[in-house]
């Protein structure tokens, strides 16, 4: 088996849509009024799908995380320190909800969390230190 993407399942369609596309610069690979939309982030399959729609899928009903969630992590990786900082103050001032400030780890890798408006936990990051 190969990984083709990883999907979240969504009460607001629209609303995560706008978050992946213009706070994370997801690129959209179809058109964004379908029940189940795909997005694209270097080469990474994402996918965003209608809890509805898997239920009516499955003929079942499945219990969702509520508030922030720490069930997964998306991690993005930017070049540096000093790119962390940038990311984590750009997003923010786009509407992610922040989770913990940008901090240097003992391991060596700077980084920070946010969430998507339904509590999905997202990690920017980096373990190259840039100029000093």
């Amino acid at each position: 088996m190969r990984l083709e993407g990883f999907g979240i399942f969504v009460k607001d369609m629209g609303t995560m849509i706008r978050f992946y596309r213009d706070v994370l610069g997801f690129e959209i690979k179809e058109d964004e009024d379908g029940d189940n939309v795909f997005l694209e982030k270097d080469g990474t399959l994402f996918l965003l799908y209608g809890r509805d729609d898997l239920e009516k899928m499955t003929g079942r009903k499945f219990c969702y995380a509520g508030k922030v969630s720490g069930h997964f992590e998306i991690a993005l990786t930017v070049a540096d320190y000093a790119a962390v900082d940038e990311a984590y103050n750009s997003v923010l001032k786009k509407g992610a909800v922040p989770i913990m400030a940008p901090v240097t780890e003992p391991w060596g890798q700077r980084t920070c969390y946010v969430a998507d408006p339904e509590g999905n936990l997202v990690e920017i990051g980096s373990f190259v230190k840039g100029e000093s």
